[in-house]
């Protein structure tokens, strides 16, 4: 990826940290890294070829209603919503995501997900969709079973679901509650269930992930401040006034001394790997492996490339056939998350345990050793104003609102017009009103 040029320009970057560096021109290869940060080279998500439903509009409207539909959970209480909430960045701004119960790790942002090759924080899941399957099972998180999920598509989504994958089995004869990852008496109910009713159950099962995913791979983070920098400075255009002097400093460090863009690049600004930061472990928490453990869950996963219910063919999954499964590298490595929006998505790292962004800008500075494995990091010896100059940069990676419709016969300008959902949450597709309703800002 983009590893081989960062290495090079960081190691090549002469910076001044303060005063004239702000006036200082930039490199044509630094206006080239800057540029292959923006949104503007962010392009369509790539074919997901074992879900071939992934870029129908259809899957994509139904997958809306699921991922706002309490009914799929085990108390009728929990959505994808619950923690993936549109206003705060599809993520919740808690330290642990709290759904039936709290889980061990932070809530990662979906924003973009579509574009990754694993999903979670441990990559526990080889595609969208069958990312989007495990929290339905979680007791901390939906707390549902298969069969339940089954009957709730057949009571409130059969329309849509037979549209897209044709007619649902018949349902009548099995239990209400069962999985194979319940309750004891729900695992029992499951295993007396004939194998022709559990792979037809799971077949619903792994469509409603498949669904979930044509929607989520539609969400992508909003535009900022920096977006515009870029654009203008790629374009040969002023760039003067759209970033101050401090967040035009931070730019400098983050794509050179800074070597934040050795994990951070790519506009996502992640590189969807793992990596062992040094990371210090959640207090109370089970000891969390990383990506150690995750890449055994996703060759395990039923729902992987090369299970039954995917629709690639063997050739399709090499991320899975030629992953890297064993090696201290993977102890402790995690996936860095996108940096969009970062400013307003506190508590930080996988589990919530860095309060604060310049918390979290000290850590890399130091570079502690790591509680387990061996962290990548190298202590940086940036002073005080230099981390000031990166926190600033990463302000500007916060959307900017939507531009206001320009008035019209069909939207007047008034006083009385009521304001959409919040800047960055309107969903694709979806009417503003519609869109303020799963949000619950009007009745």
């Amino acid at each position: 990826m983009l590893r081989p040029a960062v290495a090079a320009l960081a190691a090549a970057a002469v910076l001044t940290l303060c005063g004239p560096a702000a006036a200082q021109p930039w490199t044509e290869a630094e206006r080239a890294l800057i540029a292959s940060l923006s949104l503007d080279r962010l392009g369509p998500p790539p074919p997901d070829p074992s879900n071939r439903v992934a870029d129908d509009p259809r899957a994509a409207g139904l997958g809306r209603a699921l991922f706002f539909d309490a009914g799929l959970s085990g108390g009728g209480a929990v959505s994808c919503a619950t923690c993936h909430q549109p206003e705060k960045g599809f993520q919740d701004g808690l330290p642990l995501g709290r759904g039936a119960g709290t889980t061990d790790r932070r809530t990662i942002p979906v924003e973009g997900a579509g574009r990754m090759p694993w999903l979670f924080w441990d990559g526990r899941a080889d595609s969208l969709w069958a990312q989007a399957l495990g929290p339905l099972e979680s007791a901390a998180e939906h707390a549902g079973t298969r069969t339940r999920y089954a009957h709730h598509v057949a009571a409130s989504h059969r329309d849509g679901y037979e549209a897209l994958f044709g007619p649902l089995p018949d349902l009548a004869h099995l239990p209400r509650d069962a999985g194979p990852l319940g309750t004891e008496a729900e695992r029992r109910a499951w295993e007396a269930m004939a194998p022709a009713d559990r792979a037809a159950v799971d077949r619903v099962f792994a469509n409603v992930g498949k669904a979930l995913a044509a929607f989520q791979r539609r969400l992508d983070p909003r535009p900022g401040r920096f977006d515009r920098y870029a654009a203008a400075l790629s374009a040969g255009r002023p760039a003067a006034g759209i970033l101050t002097a401090e967040e035009e400093a931070g730019l400098r460090l983050f794509v050179g001394r800074g070597q934040c863009v050795n994990c951070h690049n790519g506009p996502l600004l992640s590189d969807g790997h793992f990596h062992n930061t040094g990371v210090p472990a959640a207090p109370g928490l089970p000891e969390d492996r990383g990506r150690a453990a995750g890449i055994g869950r996703a060759l395990a996963d039923p729902f992987n490339c090369l299970g039954p219910h995917s629709d690639a063919r063997p050739e399709d999954c090499a991320e899975l056939a030629f992953a890297v499964t064993e090696g201290e590298e993977l102890v402790r490595a995690f996936k860095p998350p996108t940096l969009r929006g970062v400013a307003a998505r506190a508590p930080y790292m996988h589990a919530g345990q860095v309060p604060t962004l310049a918390a979290v800008l000290d850590h890399y500075n130091r570079a502690p050793a790591a509680p387990a494995g061996h962290s990548e990091l190298v202590p940086l010896g940036l002073d005080a104003a230099a981390l000031r100059q990166l926190e600033a940069f990463l302000g500007t990676l916060t959307p900017e609102p939507a531009p206001e419709p320009a008035p019209g016969p069909d939207r007047p300008q008034t006083a009385e017009s009521p304001p959409g959902p919040p800047a960055g949450s309107v969903l694709p597709g979806m009417p503003q009103e519609r869109a303020a309703k799963s949000l619950g800002q009007v009745p």
